[in-house]
């Protein structure tokens, strides 16, 4: 991530902007002019002196301190030049969206990325390294893995491939939660391409005209992450989308089928994982990858040594105390399956689902009640990698999934903790990804890359020990308040908003 500069604040109530300055040593206010001030400006200028003192910051979600690079452990271990290429991986994202970035990017464009010694004090000279807590301040978190997965399948519908894989629906329509009105009534909504758009000039008589539309504020979630909701049009009325048991019984009329695989399992399991890889008959693959959910919450079937922590509508989840052994992490359709630091408890056995262009008598579904869904889209089979959420490859071994409320995408993580043969994993990482599994300020998914060894050391992978740094740019302005303000309420929900990943209010 990248690191607070100690600026000018702008505070609405507890919230603050904080821009982080070159040097760990916060800069002292400058001396005041010998003009007279407002009583407004003079209270800015403390509020501003305040925070350019805070080195401990805070979000709904976390709390940053910041660290020197030699608290790290086995920083100066580090091999640098090996995540260098996934550093500039990250650069070609975020350096088309801010200045410290971009400013970044070109002197690492110039450095030599096999020098090492050169390396570190690059990232030592242009980055603050933040120790990351939760709410509790507790400073340790789960680290769990994930992969690219790979399944059986077929072009057509043929038994025993009988599942359907979706791609993107284009009947899926999109209402932004920050221009909702207030209060759960009846309102009228028009549709403009794939947007929805509260009428507030009309009323609940104009619903029925000619592209007026009933919207239910009831069914409506507002503390998606996105600010993002998820809907369709039926008749007059807009609803949520398609839940997972409706898909299931009745299909998906807007989206287009990619392949049929064999196993609702297999299939569940690369929704989690985010892409995949269906390999066909003749030995040729189908690459996936994440192309949009349904906007419903991800509930999944846990095993009963699992836990759940509910905080609004989000989920957290906490990885439990079984053990994840061979026997149990590599059954492939039924029982119980170890996946992103979580034991699924998957359906005894699986019913029909409905296909498209077939009866859907005795569709019954599959027996999963996660009422969320991903929908996929077909890439190119000779990309390096899946690309994550931040929209590059992703590379084994050194990016990772994170949650975007208490890291920022394409930001420098520095991750402590254990593999499970007890040997220290102590490495800097990027974070290129997020997941509906992915919650909570103190949780990374490791990403293992593809195939059978890939997937079995991604579902050993469980540690309850790992520290987080997220490494932010000097420079780099960020949405956040002391952490004293945290009994006062009004923290922003994001360290650095991002419209497409995660917006505060």
């Amino acid at each position: 991530m990248k690191p607070f500069s100690f600026a000018p604040v702008i505070a609405l109530a507890a919230v603050l902007a904080i821009t982080v300055l070159p040097g760990c040593i916060p800069q002292q206010p400058e001396k005041p002019e010998k003009t007279a001030k407002s009583s407004s400006e003079t209270s800015a200028a403390k509020q501003d002196s305040a925070a350019s003192q805070a080195h401990t910051l805070a979000t709904e979600t976390a709390s940053y301190t910041l660290s020197g690079f030699e608290s790290l452990p086995g920083w100066q271990r580090n091999k640098l030049s090996q995540i260098w290429p996934t550093f500039l991986l990250s650069c070609q994202a975020l350096d088309q969206r801010d200045t410290a970035w971009r400013r970044i990017c070109q002197q690492a464009r110039q450095l030599d990325g096999n020098n090492n010694s050169a390396i570190h004090a690059f990232f030592e000279r242009e980055f603050l390294a933040y120790q990351i807590r939760d709410t509790d301040q507790r400073p340790d978190g789960v680290i769990a893995g994930y992969f690219e997965s790979e399944i059986a399948g077929s072009r057509k519908y043929q038994p025993p491939y009988i599942y359907p894989v979706y791609g993107q629906p284009t009947d899926m329509l999109y209402l932004d939660t920050r221009k909702l009105p207030s209060g759960n009534g009846v309102v009228p909504a028009r549709v403009q391409g794939r947007e929805v758009r509260v009428q507030s000039d009309l009323s609940t008589r104009d619903i029925g005209g000619t592209g007026i539309y009933v919207l239910d504020l009831s069914q409506i979630p507002r503390n998606t992450l996105e600010r993002k909701i998820r809907l369709r049009a039926d008749n007059q009325r807009l609803l949520p989308y398609y839940t997972r048991q409706e898909i299931e019984t009745h299909g998906a009329p807007g989206a287009r089928v990619l392949a049929f695989v064999r196993n609702a399992a297999e299939l569940y399991e690369m929704q989690i994982q985010g892409s995949g890889r269906i390999r066909l008959p003749d030995g040729s693959v189908i690459r996936l990858e994440y192309a949009e959910h349904n906007g419903h919450p991800f509930r999944p079937m846990l095993a009963s040594s699992a836990k759940v922590r509910t905080r609004g509508d989000v989920i957290e989840l906490e990885a439990s105390e079984a053990d994840a052994s061979d026997k149990n992490t590599d059954k492939n359709v039924t029982g119980l399956r170890w996946v992103r630091g979580f034991r699924l408890a998957l359906p005894a056995k699986s019913g029909p689902v409905a296909v498209p262009g077939r009866s859907n008598a005795g569709a019954g579904g599959s027996g999963n009640t996660d009422p969320s869904y991903v929908f996929f889209k077909k890439v190119s089979s000779n990309t390096d990698g899946p690309s994550g959420t931040l929209g590059v490859p992703l590379q084994p071994g050194y990016s990772i999934a994170v949650d975007s409320r208490s890291i920022p995408l394409g930001y420098p993580v520095f991750v402590s903790t254990h593999l499970r043969n007890g040997a220290p994993m102590q490495r800097l990482l990027m974070a290129q990804d997020t997941g509906n599994a992915v919650r909570g300020a103190l949780r990374a998914d490791y990403f293992f890359g593809n195939g059978q060894e890939a997937a079995r050391q991604a579902r050993l992978m469980k540690q309850q020990s790992g520290q987080l740094w997220v490494l932010l740019p000097r420079g780099q302005t960020v949405t956040t308040a002391p952490s004293a303000a945290r009994t006062h309420g009004g923290l922003p929900q994001c360290l650095v908003p991002d419209e497409n990943i995660c917006t505060n209010d």
